[in-house]
């Protein structure tokens, strides 16, 4: 175990302000990726400890989002109906 019993390594620390906020080390926000305006979440582990995350815009956020209730469709399916949508032949009925 590491520091505080959390796995990994101490790379840096960072101050609170009396804001509550806190400047994020350089080396950290190149290993995210963050640049100003970059979004982070805090996600909370099993044993108390927080896990700062890049807040990204993937497609697996979306997870669940929209509920589907017609019947499963297969790739062939897509193909064809994207095809006709492309030649101008779709209609609302197919």
């Amino acid at each position: 175990m590491g520091y505080n019993g959390v796995r990994g390594r101490l790379m840096a620390t960072a101050a609170v302000t009396s804001k509550g906020q806190i400047t994020i080390p350089i080396e950290v926000r190149k290993d995210l990726g963050l640049k100003t305006g970059s979004r982070v979440s805090f996600i909370k582990g099993e044993n108390g400890e927080y896990i700062l995350k890049p807040k990204t815009g993937s497609l697996k956020d979306l997870e669940g989002f929209i509920h589907w209730t017609g019947k499963p469709v297969t790739i062939e399916e897509m193909n064809e109906t994207i095809a006709k949508g492309w030649a101008g032949l779709l209609t609302f009925e197919d």
